[in-house]
């Protein structure tokens, strides 16, 4: 067993980026070299420099609904429900988050602004099972808001900022956020370079963001994401492969999509599904090459996942540096790419 306080760090509050860099791309880079053990420093803009003619770019094209409803309780008081995934073809029945959930219990329903979401079921994580009384993706757009992480305390002013370049297939309730330090032009740049961009998409949900609450890592229990990997992405992955080129995952939800779907140390295979892949130390990469991250919460599952790919000892001691260089953390702040 291993105990989740290896995995904990101290980090300063002020380092918790409050609001991104602009442009996306002039964030700060650690790099880092795990055969030799090298930590450079860099900007998210020279990116290209650590990358080969034919490498190939994983990214996630999921973008952040307005998933959080803020209402009325017919019996009175306020309330919120988090919409995490739906259930249904229909997109009325969802798995959700609820606050306060003494008073969101089966048969209770909230109001917001027209809108009822009617309480069905508990369900064994602590969620609700939720009925909304209609549904399309511009109401949802109207009545909610984007759920900003509980440690960003200022309003983010431009909602646009939480989303990606790649951001299309609406399904998330938190960012990609290795993917907020691309933009047109450094995309146009490794292009230029030969560096190849495909995409795959995973709704980042309960899994991505549910804090580890066991003693011991080993105890924690993922929560099921959707993802959807396309014939083409596998194709260019398998070919990237063949050829001896890096294949670069953008994000920690990018490597546990394509990690979960290897078939061998080749090919991913395409298609559609719900993954619940934990990955701790000792996990065998079979299709990562490299991850471009961010720097990621004390005691988290994301912490774990890069702690698995380039070694604790070493992701700690970056972390270290990362606080006495000032370097700025969470999802607004600095990246890391690790070769």
């Amino acid at each position: 067993m291993t105990r989740i306080e290896l995995f904990d760090y101290h980090l300063p509050p002020e380092l918790i980026a409050q609001n991104p860099v602009e442009p996306r791309d002039h964030s700060r880079l650690m790099v880092l070299k795990r055969k030799k053990g090298e930590i450079l420093h860099d900007r998210f803009f020279n990116l290209p420099n650590y990358l080969e003619p034919g490498d190939l770019l994983v990214v996630n094209n999921t973008r952040v609904i307005s998933a959080r409803l803020k209402g009325h309780l017919a019996t009175g008081g306020k309330g919120e429900v988090l919409l995490l995934r739906p259930l249904s073809l229909d997109c009325l029945t969802w798995e959700a988050l609820v606050r306060p959930g003494r008073k969101l219990i089966p048969g209770a329903v909230l109001e917001v602004n027209g809108l009822k979401i009617e309480i069905l079921e508990r369900l064994d994580f602590g969620g609700r099972l939720v009925k909304l009384s209609e549904f399309s993706w511009e109401l949802i757009e109207q009545k909610g808001e984007i759920p900003l992480p509980p440690y960003i305390k200022e309003p983010l002013l431009d909602p646009s900022r939480y989303q990606t370049v790649f951001a299309r297939e609406r399904g998330a309730v938190a960012a990609p956020t290795a993917s907020l330090h691309f933009t047109p032009s450094l995309i146009k740049v490794l292009k230029e370079k030969g560096i190849e961009q495909v995409e795959i998409t995973l709704h980042a949900g309960l899994g991505t963001f549910r804090p580890v609450r066991a003693e011991n890592i080993e105890d924690h229990k993922m929560h099921q994401e959707e993802f959807f990997i396309p014939e083409i992405a596998s194709q260019k992955i398998e070919e990237t492969k063949k050829r001896g080129n890096k294949v670069v995952a953008v994000g920690t939800t990018v490597v546990r999509t394509l990690e979960g779907s290897a078939m061998d140390k080749e090919k991913v295979r395409p298609g559609h599904g719900l993954t619940d892949l934990y990955i701790l130390p000792g996990f065998e990469f079979k299709i990562c090459d490299a991850i471009i991250t961010n720097f990621h919460l004390p005691k988290s599952t994301l912490l774990i996942l890069v702690s698995a790919f380039a070694g604790r000892e070493f992701i700690l001691k970056a972390y270290d540096i990362a606080v006495k260089e000032r370097y700025r953390f969470f999802s607004f702040g600095d990246a890391m790419l690790i070769l």
